[in-house]
């Protein structure tokens, strides 16, 4: 999604009841619909300033272990935040948005999904 800037390759793949939080953001996401309609004109925002992004796939080999995502802002080794995923029955069930654990913690893999 974010290195395409388009929640559509994403969104088969977000339970119906996913749910995001983030560091940044007082209030909690709790359905893939409202998640879609949160992040879309935030994607289109980011689209059209030209600035880039990037999103890595990466793993947390301590807690909170498991599959994330690092994320970089203007060049792809300035990293700002990490992305963790819970995964259940094929879907992606929760995402939290957070600078704690910090990206550098994450073994990153150098895969850039599209």
């Amino acid at each position: 999604m974010m290195n395409t800037l388009s929640a559509d390759p994403l969104e088969p793949h977000l339970a119906d009841d996913f749910h995001y939080e983030s560091q940044w953001v007082f209030s909690g996401i709790t359905s893939k619909q409202e998640f879609l309609d949160y992040i879309r004109p935030k994607l289109a925002t980011i689209k059209e300033s030209g600035f880039r992004v990037w999103a890595e796939m990466a793993e947390m080999g301590a807690y909170p272990k498991g599959p994330c995502l690092v994320l970089a802002e203007g060049e792809q080794q300035k990293l700002v935040a990490t992305l963790l995923l819970k995964v259940a029955g094929g879907k992606i069930q929760r995402a939290d948005l957070c600078l704690i654990p910090h990206p550098e913690a994450a073994r990153r893999s150098g895969e850039y999904p599209t």
